[in-house]
């Protein structure tokens, strides 16, 4: 037998081994695999023929294979189910259906927006994966600048020109108080009197904490170092603990305070001539050619109707 031979083995040969042995004749392999008789002998026989042996014992008891075509049936099968895996993955390809899909998200969206946005998602796109690194704003940014993720959900536009950046949704950062606190009944406040008062603050590189310096730079000229800043905490569940147990005050995003508004924990205390608005991005890079799996969550994300307060 000589190499070039059994390069000449075909899958459909293959398949007629296979069918063979599961079967236990000719006959019923023949019709599994919706060919004549004689057609399935000769596929046996141009396989025995490629490779110099004989595969397939023939006696009255019944069909029994060789040595030989026991190590060809078991290396067809797995041949076969490659076959088969590989056109199933290629399909794949071209369906909306499934694939994995790497995001990364600043953590008002990752923790009060997205849950919910995917729970709707999933009930019509179950074989779509998402999986989600969260963190602050520039980090998020940068996992997608990096390729660690192909997209990403921040509260900043980004200025990188490798980025796209697409509006989502509305958000406003109030100032939170605790039940507790003295100015829950009060009908707004001044900044000089929120100057005095405990601040709990976001970490640096937070979206949250620079909308909050931009504001208050853009309308008096103040910065951050003329507040009482009691504590720097590196996440809204921790900014939001710290205000219901009474540490301090802090500005943070409606979406991330809302069930304790509703609850009676936090109240939202307006500071005159303070309106601080916001958008939400999707972010993904210039180059970005997603699968048609990537271009339904996209669809479905821009038209989501996040209803804010």
């Amino acid at each position: 037998m000589s190499s070039d031979h059994l390069k000449g083995i075909t899958i459909q040969q293959m398949e007629a081994i296979i069918s063979l042995v599961e079967e236990g004749s000719f006959s019923r392999a023949a019709k599994r695999m919706l060919l004549t008789q004689p057609a399935l002998t000769k596929n046996i026989k141009n396989a025995e023929d490629c490779l110099g042996v004989r595969l397939a014992n023939r006696s009255s008891a019944g069909i029994s294979l060789t040595p030989e075509g026991k190590l060809l049936y078991d290396y067809a099968r797995r041949m076969i189910k490659l076959r088969d895996e590989a056109k199933e993955k290629v399909l794949a390809l071209g369906k909306d259906a499934c694939g994995n899909i790497y995001l990364s998200a600043s953590t008002i969206p990752a923790n009060y927006i997205l849950p919910r946005v995917l729970s709707e998602f999933n009930k019509v796109n179950y074989g779509i994966r998402i999986h989600i690194k969260t963190s602050d704003s520039e980090d998020a940014m940068n996992m997608v600048l990096d390729n660690e993720v192909e997209m990403g959900f921040i509260g900043k536009k980004p200025l990188n020109r490798k980025l796209k950046a697409e509006i989502l949704w509305k958000d406003r950062l109030i100032l939170a108080v605790s039940k507790d606190h003295p100015w829950q009944k009060k009908k707004s406040i001044t900044l000089p009197e929120l100057l005095d008062e405990p601040f709990v603050i976001r970490e640096k590189g937070s979206a949250t904490r620079d909308l909050f310096e931009s504001y208050l730079k853009k309308s008096n000229s103040i910065n951050l170092s003329q507040f009482n800043i009691c504590c720097e905490l590196g996440s809204s569940e921790a900014i939001k603990e710290a205000v219901i147990s009474g540490l301090g005050v802090s500005v943070i995003s409606i979406h991330a305070v809302s069930r304790e508004l509703s609850q009676g924990l936090i109240f939202e205390v307006p500071i005159q001539g303070y309106s601080m608005e916001r958008n939400f991005y999707l972010i993904y890079r210039s180059q970005f050619d997603g699968r048609p799996f990537h271009k339904t969550f996209i669809n479905f994300i821009k038209n989501y109707n996040l209803n804010w307060s």
